[in-house]
């Protein structure tokens, strides 16, 4: 029995639960949920949908990436989360002006 030889690292870490240090995942999880944030907060002024709808198509591309490269679960469930801010700012902003002005 492997998992008595080997004792649990303690989970005290909110970006790491194995243990080790993992920067890119943790700056593209950050980099995700404050573009995410952003996007969410801003698509509510119908003035604001220009910025609305960039950087919520820049959110979901960084968290797209993010998901590929993640490694544990907590970064996983945070990226899920600015992600799926990202994506809501991005449609609301697409619905209230796009991506260009004309």
């Amino acid at each position: 029995m492997a998992q008595v030889t080997h004792p649990k690292a303690s989970g005290g870490s909110l970006f790491a639960s194995d243990g080790r240090p993992h920067p890119l995942q943790d700056g593209l999880m950050a980099a995700t949920l404050i573009l995410g944030l952003v996007a969410f907060v801003t698509c509510w002024f119908h003035s604001l949908s220009l910025l609305t709808s960039w950087v919520g198509l820049v959110g979901i591309l960084v968290g797209a990436y993010a998901q590929y490269v993640s490694v544990t679960t907590r970064e996983r469930f945070l990226t899920i989360l600015g992600l799926g801010a990202a994506a809501i700012g991005f449609f609301l902003g697409m619905a209230h002006g796009g991506l260009f002005v004309l």
